[in-house]
């Protein structure tokens, strides 16, 4: 074309005279438009070698310092570990919800059956004196009365129903964290880091020891010598006393910010006063009475129940025999009574629950207590979005909880707190 072009503007500039005017401005236009395909090849030249010179840049970096694809290699990894962590929290809490159905079934059958063997055996013993096979009432009265004594002792060591109350907390505490994970995988506006699948391990860690799934061994102590709050949540490392209280000095009476005030911390630290002094020890008291009415009843069933079968073995054995048989009657109605109390009413779970309270507002204290001890407050969490929070946990309404300003000061005594944080348990 160019060659073309050439040739016609060679042989129009030979015959200048005879090249008519239009011929002569598509004659130029032409030699423009050659000078415009020059440059333009020049200009793409220019750009493929400036296109291959980065990418050969590139593709040297990506391989020798394979910096890109670590970066993109990690968060896909972190990723990968969160989703599996939310489908094992997925199916942990499918698993407690299945044995804790299952083991409060165990507590209805095993309530029910053991009572049954208790009555039988004592109607046997009353009426073993009057019939004409006596020895065979009595055998029969005897064995099913060492046999409550003995069903009651294994029923009493495991205490399905507060089995069945920790299983409910803990299918509850997993769907909260499944919920919790999915929630930082769905947000993607921060990238996944290796911070947050240490963090949801901890977590998954924490419950697996709060709430252990197999009975035996590994289950928790029913009748512990200390009561304690039930803990489900991985521990936070304590900053130095001196330090933290150096630093509520220095920023007692400034203005913080991240929606947090001067007096909203006062809230916090009122709330937390409260909750340890009334709350918790509330819920830790009445623990311990559910725990000693729990344990005088697992003690007194199996013994009755025991002392029934023994007197059962000397009835029919003349002036004693008629004192026998009344003992052993006494002794079964005594132990099925004892047995309808403590599984019936569920003590074992009382006591699970007043233990699980008291572990719910530990918690609340800690977490109030790790933001206020952050001493950077855009590090925090938002302050008025903490403050919905904790009041939508204890019950109460935000305005309810400036009330607790005052509690926050050295000179506001223990003695002197009447209410209670929490109004939800």
């Amino acid at each position: 074309m160019e060659g073309l072009l050439q040739s016609q503007g060679g042989s129009g500039a030979l015959r200048p005279a005879s090249c008519p005017r239009r011929h002569s401005r598509l004659c130029s236009r032409a030699r423009a438009s050659v000078r415009g395909v020059r440059q333009l090849a020049v200009s793409l030249d220019e750009l493929r070698r400036t296109r291959k010179a980065i990418v050969g840049g590139a593709d040297d970096h990506v391989v020798n310092g394979r910096a890109p694809e670590a970066g993109v290699d990690a968060a896909a990894k972190a990723v990968e570990k969160l989703c599996a962590i939310a489908e094992a929290a997925a199916d942990r809490a499918e698993m407690h919800d299945i044995i804790g159905r299952q083991r409060d079934n165990w507590n209805h059958l095993l309530l029910h059956s053991t009572n049954s063997l208790a009555l039988t055996a004592s109607v046997m013993a009353a009426l073993a004196p009057a019939a004409p096979t006596l020895l065979a009432l009595k055998a029969s009265a005897g064995i099913l009365l060492a046999t409550t004594a003995v069903t009651m002792a294994a029923v009493n060591k495991i205490q399905p129903s507060q089995l069945a109350e920790e299983q409910r907390n803990s299918t509850r505490l997993w769907r909260q964290l499944e919920r919790d994970v999915r929630a930082t995988l769905d947000l993607g506006m921060t990238p996944v880091t290796k911070a947050d699948v240490e963090e949801a391990m901890e977590r998954v860690l924490a419950l697996d020891a709060a709430y252990p799934l197999p009975l035996l061994p590994g289950m928790l102590e029913k009748f512990p010598k200390t009561v304690e709050p039930t803990r489900w949540w991985p521990r936070r490392q304590q900053k130095k006393p001196a330090q933290s209280n150096a630093i509520n000095g220095a920023r007692r009476g400034a203005t913080a910010g991240n929606g947090w005030t001067q007096e909203l911390e006062d809230e916090m630290r009122g709330i937390v006063r409260v909750l340890r002094a009334k709350d918790e020890q509330e819920y830790v008291s009445n623990g311990k009475l559910a725990l000693r009415l729990n344990r005088g009843l697992a003690v007194a069933g199996p013994a009755l129940a025991g002392t029934a079968a023994l007197a059962a073995a000397f009835i029919g054995a003349g002036e004693v025999g008629s004192w026998a048989s009344g003992a052993a009657v006494l002794g079964g109605a005594l132990a099925v009574a004892a047995n309808t109390v403590e599984h019936g009413g569920q003590v074992g779970m009382v006591f699970e629950l007043f233990r699980n309270v008291a572990g719910f507002y530990r918690k609340i204290q800690e977490d109030i207590k790790a933001n206020l001890d952050e001493t950077d407050v855009e590090r925090r969490e938002n302050g008025e979005v903490f403050q919905t929070k904790v009041a939508l946990l204890l019950g109460r309404s935000t305005s309810d909880l400036q009330q607790f300003r005052e509690m926050a000061s050295p000179s506001f005594k223990d003695e002197d707190i009447k209410d209670f944080a929490g109004k939800l348990f």
